[in-house]
């Protein structure tokens, strides 16, 4: 597949989606079919589990392990719930109602009303067990941009939520079946390494790095906008949902801009307030303890 991109690049050759071999699923056993959607989610979620874990063993740790736990649970629920009835809500509110809401292909899930979940989610632990909500969604914040990048990945190997038709020269410029015979942007990988795996390294350094965790609010600041940020400069390249292709007519941005704006402003508020604050534990103040169940 990488012999092909690299001669067809060379070319100046639109790429054709169909000739680099994917398909959807991993394998199939009769009617059913391990798609690479289903597993972008369970290993971006058992990523974060694994590394949430690993983060708490380190020193100024908000939350204890059995907190992971409940978040793994509550936080899978409030991605799954969170997302598809985000989606509904945002995108395709005639969902509501029929037996098609429960049909997670049909129309896929919504990214802000996953964030929305998993707020609440954290909210729920937080509350539980006396933690520091901010400082949690700190921690779990570091952790999202990497099942992010799984979940774009996959919404390539489908050939689904493709950008918009180049203009000029785009040497990796790629014709996506459902999208006709015109040469798109790939959307979905500038997405997956965007708001996905830059966000997410830095992220990760910043908090390994630096002492930016005893700062609370400022990984999920920094997340928060960087998203924002992102999915905004991003959506200037993926092809608008048919159905949703008045909003940019009407109002010259997307439905994923208007939905990232206040996701931007959010974040920049939380960024002032975190840096404007002392730090906490060793860094500052003694942080306070989660509460002994």
């Amino acid at each position: 597949m990488l012999s092909l991109l690299a001669a067809t690049a060379a070319a100046h050759e639109p790429i054709q989606w169909a000739e680099l071999g994917l398909r959807p699923y991993l394998f199939e056993i009769g009617s059913f079919q391990l798609r690479y959607y289903s597993l972008a989610y369970l290993f971006g979620i058992l990523f974060a589990y694994w590394h949430l874990s690993k983060m708490i063993k380190a020193p100024g740790a908000p939350l204890a392990q059995r907190h992971a736990d409940d978040l793994f649970f509550y936080g899978t629920l409030g991605v799954i719930l969170g997302g598809r009835l985000g989606y509904a809500a945002f995108y395709q509110p005639e969902l509501f109602g029929g037996v098609e809401l429960f049909q997670l292909w049909n129309g896929g899930m919504s990214f802000h009303g996953g964030v929305i979940g998993v707020l609440v989610a954290i909210s729920w632990v937080a509350w539980r067990g006396g933690l520091n909500w901010l400082r949690v969604c700190d921690y779990v914040a570091v952790n999202v941009p990497i099942g992010y990048m799984l979940g774009r990945i996959a919404n390539f190997i489908n050939g689904e939520l493709y950008g918009r038709p180049v203009e000029g020269d785009v040497p990796w410029a790629m014709v996506f079946p459902a999208g006709g015979d015109v040469a798109r942007h790939p959307s979905q990988l500038y997405q997956a390494g965007l708001e996905g795996l830059l966000l997410g390294i830095l992220l990760l350094a910043l908090f390994w790095k630096t002492r930016a965790r005893y700062r609370p609010g400022l990984l999920v600041a920094i997340f928060t906008i960087g998203m924002g940020v992102g999915r905004f400069v991003n959506e200037f390249f993926r092809e608008p949902d048919a159905y949703l292709a008045y909003v940019v007519t009407e109002t010259g941005l997307s439905r994923g801009q208007w939905l990232s704006l206040p996701m931007i402003a959010v974040g920049i508020a939380v960024l002032i307030y975190a840096l404007v604050r002392s730090p906490v534990g060793s860094a500052g103040k003694p942080a306070s303890q989660p509460r002994t169940a």
